[in-house]
């Protein structure tokens, strides 16, 4: 795909790497729907990204919003080129601690969220003339279980089998679907998961560069799926 001119929707836009994402897609002459919830973050990025990012003001897990929001932006002659869904967030402890709000939450947003987008945007997707690409960021704990994230576990692998049966559904359609396993980013995601970082995590800006490429792959190239890490990450105790 060509970057340029292109349509590229991204959930969790207004921080950490969906801003990076942002960023490097505009830096290539895409442009940005950005989705969140907090608008000033949105404002922000805006000012600095100019005129090329859309702030959307958007909670996912509302799927009436969703639906209203998709039908009323995309249509023939502006179809939507690539969906990034990357908003997430994690709560963790041990199952018993784990809290019902707590569960539905990640569910609801982990994959409700990216359910209610995706099928929403795939028909338009289809009525494209060009290749189209959705790009899922899941999490290395779509791939390993551990103690005290069962939860979060719960969703990336959801995430995962979504992703693989989608690939498998829309290949023949020319929509490409990428499955993202990142390790430990420094973001604010720990912080807000309650978890610890260390001094070697990965950086927003070189994650972005990597999807930049994926999208940028010849239209029957294919990565599926990756794996991203540092490689001295925190040693175990």
């Amino acid at each position: 795909m060509n970057i340029t001119d292109k349509n590229v929707i991204i959930t969790g836009a207004s921080s950490g790497i969906g801003a990076a994402f942002a960023k490097a897609i505009i830096e290539k002459g895409g442009v940005v729907y950005g989705i969140a919830r907090r608008q000033e973050r949105l404002q922000e990025l805006q000012r600095d990204l100019g005129d090329r990012f859309h702030p959307v003001v958007l909670d996912i897990t509302d799927e009436p919003a969703v639906s209203t929001w998709v039908e009323a932006t995309f249509s023939a002659g502006n179809y939507p080129d690539a969906l990034i869904n990357n908003a997430g967030l994690g709560k963790f402890g041990n199952v018993e601690d784990l809290s019902l709000d707590d569960w539905h939450t990640m569910m609801n947003v982990n994959l409700n969220g990216v359910f209610y987008l995706t099928r929403k945007i795939v028909p338009m997707m289809k009525q494209n003339p060009a290749h189209c690409h959705i790009i899922n960021i899941a999490s290395v704990a779509g791939l390993m279980g551990n103690p005290t994230i069962s939860g979060y576990n719960v969703t990336k692998f959801g995430l995962r089998g979504f992703s693989d049966a989608l690939f498998k559904e829309l290949r023949y359609d020319a929509i490409k679907v990428t499955c993202v396993f990142p390790g430990s980013i420094a973001t604010e995601f720990f912080d807000l998961a309650g978890s610890s970082t260390h001094p070697n995590m990965m950086q927003a800006q070189d994650v972005a560069s990597t999807i930049v490429h994926i999208l940028e792959t010849p239209d029957n190239f294919l990565i599926d799926e990756i794996t991203l890490r540092p490689l001295n990450p925190k040693r175990p105790e």
